[in-house]
């Protein structure tokens, strides 16, 4: 007697398909302008800034991102997402108006949203995770932060003992580590302030399984490579590459050739 054999999903059919995925239960955009940022400046810039005629940031990168998620006690399924930024701030001093030499410090932005994550009263178990894991009895869900490097808006630099908004509490050594001299976080000296604008988008998700209709199956069509044996012609590959129009047009020109070359 033949043994019989289910039949299984084929690359040509396939029928509706589980998956285990994240799910998002929600999500927001942000759009912050934040006023006066100070900026934390390293030794030898805090001097350079002290004797200066006046200062400009020029840049601001995103470092890192801290983030904490706690469940609201007084409305179940919402939880709060505590973010903080890092960023690194770099500048220019100036004396009788020539460029007297560069900055380079540490901002830190620090907010608060509420979005909902939903309940969930399972305890999760994985093979490739602790061997003993011990989760609580409610899973918080994850929070995802995408951002972009913000813009510098504004500069100016206050004089030493004045009063700075956001003064910064603690600098994890992980950040300190990122810059080639100690921070001055204390001191009368000149403080440099900076306004930055920063787009992100916050998001939380649990996991989740979910029936998916699908066709097919991925099938590689790609051969692979066996130690350059099958490399592609450069003209072919340099042929299959669009033309950088906006490159050589300056944004906002107008030109209609350029937007009727793109179509």
């Amino acid at each position: 007697m033949a043994e019989q054999i289910s039949e299984r999903p084929t690359p040509e059919r396939a029928g509706a398909m589980c998956i285990h995925t994240n799910r998002i239960t929600d999500v927001c955009l942000d759009k912050d302008c934040v006023e006066d940022l100070r900026v934390y400046l390293t030794e030898d810039a805090q001097a350079l800034l002290d004797r200066s005629a006046g200062a400009r940031a020029r840049s601001a990168e995103l470092l890192t991102a801290a983030i904490d998620v706690e469940e609201l006690g007084f409305q179940r399924g919402f939880y709060s997402v505590d973010l903080t930024f890092y960023y690194r701030v770099r500048g220019d001093v100036s004396a009788g108006g020539v460029r007297a030499g560069e900055l380079d410090g540490l901002a830190v932005f620090s907010k608060r949203v509420v979005l909902f994550g939903g309940e969930s009263g399972t305890k999760i178990f994985s093979s490739t995770g602790p061997a003993l894991a011990v989760p609580g009895t409610e899973q918080p869900p994850e929070a995802i932060v995408e951002v972009i490097d913000p813009m510098v808006l504004s500069t100016r630099v206050l004089e030493g003992g004045g009063d700075t908004p956001q003064e910064l509490v603690e600098i994890p050594e992980q950040i300190r580590d990122l810059f080639p001299q100690p921070l001055v976080t204390e001191g009368d000296g000149r403080r440099l302030l900076v306004t930055v604008g920063q787009f992100s988008t916050i998001r939380l998700e649990r996991e989740a399984q979910l029936t998916l209709s699908g066709t097919r199956y991925c099938v590689p069509q790609k051969s692979c490579c066996d130690e350059g044996a099958c490399q592609e012609d450069p003209c072919d590959v340099f042929s299959r590459i669009e033309f950088p129009y906006g490159t050589f047009y300056p944004r906002g020109a107008g030109c209609e050739c350029v937007e009727a070359a793109q179509e």
